[in-house]
């Protein structure tokens, strides 16, 4: 029996480096024909000209306003989520392990498209895109849709506790699992700020829960992980400083979304604030300013948020915090698989 499981844990590594290498290749095949269609109808990327609390973005504008004066195409998400999309229905469809991912990512995905569309269209002024109300409503409709389908069809209907074992909570899974979506969602998407930055945490985040997800068994599961890892690592080589093109919304929604469902059909609610930590501290950044702007008359902790844009207020360049943040994102993606080794999580 030992050398079955063996056997078995070895073709099925065999078959997630496969697959990771094409959505690699897939991705890399994809990006000539992505720029050629970006380049000639102007994708641009429009800088925000507003902060959430209203204000006029003058710190923004003065990190990056001459960034986007170059004209960076932006939704090169859509090579990933095409990539990954193919090569899963191809290989890796499983009715138990990849529907549901896939469906968010998709689902997700579609939202950021709208935004990006809106932004690139839209003469630069304001938010430069969707309202963040009609966006945090649709993200919310894709993982109110993906939380049935886990509670219903899945049948999941407990979270596992550190230390005490399995939470039955029945149908409460389901706003449960919408809220960290959600919440997964708007960190990552808040990330894509530097560039090589979101990609280079995805990277990470994903080859955790790949690691995790073989662990507990759940193949297909570790498969799709490693495939938009390999996705992200050919995006990643086009988007390090300085970067050629952006993910934009169609690709921070759909692979923040998709972090979120996994860390749910993987059972580690608990560990994904540590997995993900620096997505954390990002979105957290934002919450303290502008709770400290109502609060305090005005009065902000940072110089801008999210934090990354304040330690290149404060000096540091670009590729130092990106690195920096990289480094990051390793140490607690490691720990995050150590402590599902040890805490009973795989």
């Amino acid at each position: 029996m030992t050398n079955t499981l063996l056997s078995i844990q070895h073709s099925s590594l065999v078959h997630i480096f496969i697959l990771g290498f094409f959505g690699f290749a897939f991705s890399i095949l994809l990006t000539p024909i992505y720029t050629t269609i970006a380049y000639r109808y102007r994708w641009w990327k429009k800088l925000r000209t507003t902060t959430l609390t209203g204000e006029k973005a003058t710190e923004l504008q003065k990190l990056h306003g001459e960034k986007h004066r170059r004209n960076i195409p932006t939704m090169a998400g859509l090579i990933m989520v095409v990539a990954v999309s193919v090569v899963t229905i191809i290989f890796n469809l499983d009715r138990g392990q990849t529907w549901l991912p896939l469906a968010a990512l998709l689902g997700a995905g579609l939202v950021g498209l709208l935004d990006d569309y809106i932004n690139i269209k839209g003469d630069g002024s304001g938010v430069a895109g969707l309202r963040s109300k009609i966006k945090l409503l649709l993200v919310a409709s894709v993982a109110s849709v993906s939380g049935w389908w886990f509670y219903q069809k899945d049948g999941f209907n407990s979270i596992h506790l550190p230390g005490s074992g399995m939470l039955m909570v029945g149908w409460l899974i389901i706003p449960i699992f919408v809220l960290v979506v959600v919440a997964t969602a708007n960190a990552v998407n808040i990330s894509d700020g530097l560039d090589g930055l979101a990609g280079g945490l995805l990277a990470t985040s994903f080859t955790a829960y790949s690691v995790i997800a073989l662990f507990q068994g759940k193949y297909a599961l570790a498969t799709f992980c490693f495939t938009i890892v390999g996705s992200l690592l050919s995006y990643i080589w086009f988007n390090i400083f300085p970067a050629r093109f952006f993910m934009g919304d169609v690709g921070s929604f759909a692979l923040g979304t998709t972090l979120g469902v996994v860390a749910m059909m993987t059972d580690t609610l608990f560990l994904l604030p540590v997995i993900g930590f620096v997505f954390v501290a990002e979105a957290g950044s934002v919450i303290l300013q502008v709770l400290s702007k109502k609060l305090r008359n005005g009065k902000k902790i940072f110089r801008i948020s999210p934090i990354h844009h304040h330690y290149e207020a404060i000096g540091w360049p670009e590729t130092k915090v990106t690195m920096r943040f990289w480094v990051l994102g390793t140490v607690f993606a490691s720990v995050g698989i150590l402590l599902a080794i040890v805490g009973g999580f795989v």
